[in-house]
């Protein structure tokens, strides 16, 4: 997602309140609160050259890191970018046919890089793909793949251990992975295989309460025993057992790793000996002559301290009213999550056609 314009910001304000009050009111809901006093990340190293200003997507390699842009209109930006373990660029590799807009990276079991072409702000698509680079491979082979229930607009993906890629819609955290084997030339089908709960935050962000519930990232850990979730934010981390991904997303309680701040934070990969979360964030409306900063994010132990409360947010699960059923105050609180989900959906697309038009 990128930021553009007054009006457009106004619109995100009124989708946040929205969602702030639904929050705010919920019965007993639980708001993580990662630390009393969230401190940002230690830089890693700075980004140079120019042409990653919109970084949507990261990894990290035994020898750097891989990264894209967030659908770069500028030719010379639409590019697979290596980089070494300072930040310098040492090679890239182009695709085939002009990608749609690409917003996150995954790595394989066999070290083959996923790019999910998954964005869609004013959803239109009418299928999304990912793109799949072998291992010394100098040129990405594209699958399509398309939804059950229309179109979505999605920024993470992980990979399961079997190679099956996971999509994680941006607003409503729902899980979508394909029901047939990936195939060239074929679009595979996805089917719905969970949705996922975040716990409510407080951590301060450029984006206020929309921020804090849109997953902008995700990432598996070396061992593939944790992932992550980013929003915003902050950092959210599984733990996974028998590689069962999705299970870990719907059951699992998730330890939090606040993000503050970050100036537009939507990429995230964990170091290559899994004890730190790495993060960069999009620059393209900073000021002049910023350059996107890699940032270091030590992890809790493996059986670190869990968040207060798994209890979902108001828009994930109406209030009980000891009967079993939605009481009036959760009814109420679920509208009112709807309404906001409604307004965030207005901002995007607006924020969509001040883009274009600013392009022109």
């Amino acid at each position: 997602m990128r930021r553009r314009g007054n009006g457009t910001r106004r619109l995100r304000v009124a989708a946040g309140t929205v969602v702030v009050l639904a929050v705010a009111t919920a019965p007993g809901g639980a708001v993580a609160d990662p630390t009393s006093a969230p401190a940002p990340g230690t830089p890693v190293c700075e980004v140079r050259g120019g042409r990653l200003s919109e970084i949507s997507g990261m990894v990290a390699t035994d020898d750097g890191f891989v990264m894209i842009n967030d659908g770069a209109d500028d030719e010379a930006r639409r590019r697979i970018f290596f980089l070494d373990d300072r930040c310098s660029v040492v090679r890239t590799v182009s695709y085939p046919s002009r990608p749609r807009d690409t917003e996150d990276l995954a790595v394989g079991a066999d070290g083959t890089v996923w790019v999910a072409d998954i964005g869609d702000n004013d959803r239109s698509r009418q299928t999304i793909a990912v793109w799949k680079l072998p291992p010394g491979a100098d040129r990405p082979v594209l699958y399509r793949m398309a939804y059950p229930d229309g179109p979505h607009d999605a920024e993470a993906l992980l990979v399961t251990g079997d190679d099956r890629p996971v999509v994680v819609t941006k607003y409503s955290a729902n899980l979508y992975a394909p029901s047939a084997a990936l195939r060239t030339g074929a679009t595979a089908p996805l089917v719905k295989v969970g949705q996922v709960r975040l716990p409510a935050s407080t951590t301060s962000n450029p984006f206020g309460a929309l921020g804090r519930t849109a997953v902008t990232g995700a990432a598996t850990a070396p061992d593939g025993h944790r992932i992550v979730l980013r929003t915003y934010a902050d950092a959210y981390e599984f733990d996974v057992t028998d590689g069962d991904v999705v299970t870990a997303l719907t059951g699992g309680t998730p330890r939090i790793i606040a993000l503050p701040d970050e100036p537009q934070g939507e990429s995230v990969t964990y170091s290559r000996d899994g004890r730190s979360l790495l993060t960069v964030s999009e620059t393209a409306d900073q000021p002049p002559g910023t350059m996107p900063a890699v940032r270091r994010y030590p992890l809790p132990a493996a059986a670190g301290s869990p968040a207060p409360s798994s209890t979902p947010g108001p828009t994930a699960r109406a209030a009980d009213d000891g009967t079993g059923r939605p009481g009036a105050v959760g009814t109420y609180l679920v509208a009112a999550g709807a309404l906001g989900l409604a307004l965030i959906a207005v901002g995007l697309l607006a924020l969509t056609r001040a883009r274009r038009a600013r392009s022109r």
